[in-house]
C-alpha cells in the first residue's frame, strides 16, 4: 500500500480519538449535572470551555505545523490531550473540569491543521475530495463511537471511569504514528523549502488583501454558521434526546452513533463522487454546489420541532447529519486547495478559529436558551437556520471568487486587479 494512504488511515484514527475525547463530556452531561447539582447554563459553560483555548491556539498551532511539520507537533499534542481528558476522572468541582477542558482544547488544536496539511501536501487538488472526506468521516465516527462506547461505560462504571478509559485507551495510536510517519526533515530543510515557495510567487500577499476580499468573508461566515449547528449537535443533542425525547442513556447512544456512522459512510462516497465531477467541471465549481446543497439539507433538523414521536428522532438526525457532512467535507476541501502549500496550516488555522467561535457559542447560547424549563425548541430553531445561511454564503463566494483568491495568495494577481 502507498505510504500516504497508511498515514491517511492514521489521520482518520487520530481524528476519531480526537472527537471521542472532546465529545465525552456531552455524553456525561446529564450525570455531571446531577452529581454536581448544576443548572443547564453552568453545564453550557463547561461544554464551552474546550473551545476557548481551542480557538485561541488555532493560528499559533497552524504556524507550528507550517514551521516544524506534522510528525512531532501532532505527537506532542496527542500525548497532552489524552492525559488531560483522562484527568477529568479526578475532578472534585466544576473548576477542575473547566481547567482540564481548556488544556484539552489547547492540545487538540494541532490535529485538524496537521491532518489537512498532510492531505494538501500529498494529494493533487482534483483528488483531495476523497481523502478529505475520509478525514471528515473521522469527525463523524469519533462522536459515534464516543456516544456508543461512552454510554456503555457510563451505564456500567460511571462517568469518572468513562473519562479514564477513553482518555488513556487512545494512547495506543501514538507509537503507530511515530513509526509510520516519515520525518519532516530538519528545520534548515523546511526553511529552505519555504523560501523556495516564497520566491516562486512574484508578489507577496498581505492580510489587508484578504480583509478587503468579499470571498474571504463569505467563506469565513459560512464556516462560522455551519459550525454552530455541528457543535450544537455534539454538545447538546445527547442531552436533548434524554431530557426531551425520553431516551435512556443507552438509547441515546444508539441514536447518536447510528446517525454519525451513517454520516461517515455517506461522506466517503460523496467525496469520491465529487472528485469525479471536479475532474470534469472544475474543482471549485463542483465542490461549491455540493457544499451548498449539503448545508441546505442540514435544515432537516427543524422537523424535530413538529414530530413529537420519539421514533422520528433517528431518521431526522441521520438525514440532517449526512447533509452537513457533505457540506463540511466540501468546505474544507476548498479551503485547503486555495492556499499554497507553505500556507495551509495558517489558513486552516484561521478558518478553524472562526469555526470554533461558532462552536464555543453554541453550547453557551443553548444553555441560556434552555433555562430552568429545559425547552429545546428555540435552540433547535437557531441551529437549523444557521447552515441554510452558510449555504447562501458559499454560493455568494462563487467559483470565480475562489479562483481569484487562489491566484491572489499565490502572488499571481494584484489585490486591485
Amino acid at each position: 500500500m502507498n505510504r500516504r494512504w497508511i498515514v491517511l488511515a492514521l489521520v482518520f484514527l487520530g481524528i476519531v480519538i480526537n472527537y471521542i475525547d472532546r465529545g465525552n463530556l456531552s455524553v456525561a452531561a446529564p450525570s455531571i449535572m446531577r452529581d454536581f447539582q448544576i443548572a443547564p447554563a453552568t453545564m453550557g459553560v463547561l461544554l464551552s470551555a474546550f473551545f476557548w483555548t481551542y480557538a485561541a491556539f488555532q493560528i499559533p498551532a497552524g504556524a507550528l505545523v507550517d514551521r516544524f511539520g506534522i510528525r512531532q507537533a501532532y505527537a506532542g499534542g496527542f500525548l497532552v490531550w489524552s492525559i488531560a481528558s483522562a484527568s477529568i476522572a479526578l475532578s472534585r468541582r466544576t473548576g477542575d473540569i473547566v481547567g482540564m477542558r481548556m488544556v484539552l482544547g489547547l492540545a487538540e488544536s494541532i490535529a485538524p491543521l496537521a491532518s489537512l496539511s498532510f492531505i494538501r501536501n500529498n494529494f493533487a487538488g482534483k483528488d483531495q475530495g476523497l481523502p478529505t472526506s475520509i478525514y471528515i468521516a473521522g469527525q463523524n465516527v469519533g462522536p459515534a463511537l464516543g456516544a456508543l462506547v461512552g454510554a456503555l461505560l457510563l451505564e456500567r462504571f460511571g462517568w469518572r471511569m468513562m473519562f479514564a478509559i477513553t482518555g488513556l485507551g487512545g494512547l495506543i495510536w501514538l507509537p503507530c504514528w511515530l513509526f509510520a510517519v516519515p520525518s519532516d526533515g530538519t528545520r534548515a530543510v523546511r526553511q529552505a523549502e519555504k523560501a523556495a515557495d516564497d520566491l516562486a510567487a512574484p508578489r507577496r500577499w498581505t492580510w489587508r488583501m484578504l480583509l478587503t476580499n468579499p470571498t474571504f468573508w463569505a467563506m469565513s461566515l459560512a464556516i462560522l454558521l455551519s459550525s454552530y449547528y455541528w457543535y450544537f449537535v455534539l454538545t447538546w443533542v445527547p442531552s436533548y434526546l434524554i431530557l426531551s425525547r425520553g431516551f435512556s442513556t443507552l438509547g441515546m447512544g444508539r441514536v447518536v452513533s447510528t446517525a454519525l456512522f451513517t454520516m461517515a459512510i455517506v461522506n466517503v462516497f460523496a467525496g469520491s463522487a465529487v472528485d469525479k465531477l471536479a475532474a470534469r467541471i472544475g474543482v471549485f465549481r463542483a465542490r461549491l454546489w455540493f457544499g451548498a446543497v449539503g448545508y441546505a439539507g442540514t435544515a432537516a433538523i427543524l422537523l424535530l420541532l413538529v414530530t413529537p414521536d420519539q421514533s422520528w428522532a433517528l431518521p431526522i438526525l441521520t438525514f440532517s447529519l449526512c447533509a452537513t457532512g457533505i457540506g463540511n467535507s466540501n468546505f474544507w476541501t476548498i479551503s485547503q486547495h486555495v492556499p499554497p502549500k507553505n500556507m495551509v496550516g495558517r489558513t486552516i488555522g484561521f478558518l478553524n478559529t472562526v469555526a470554533v467561535v461558532g462552536g464555543g457559542a453554541a453550547p453557551v447560547i443553548t444553555g441560556c436558551i434552555l433555562g430552568p424549563q429545559r425547552h429545546f425548541g428555540p435552540a433547535i430553531l437557531v441551529a437549523g437556520v444557521c447552515p441554510v445561511l452558510a449555504a447562501v454564503c458559499l454560493l455568494a463566494a462563487g467559483s470565480k471568487g475562489l479562483e481569484r483568491m487562489k491566484a491572489l495568495l499565490a502572488g499571481e494577481v494584484h489585490a486591485d486587479a
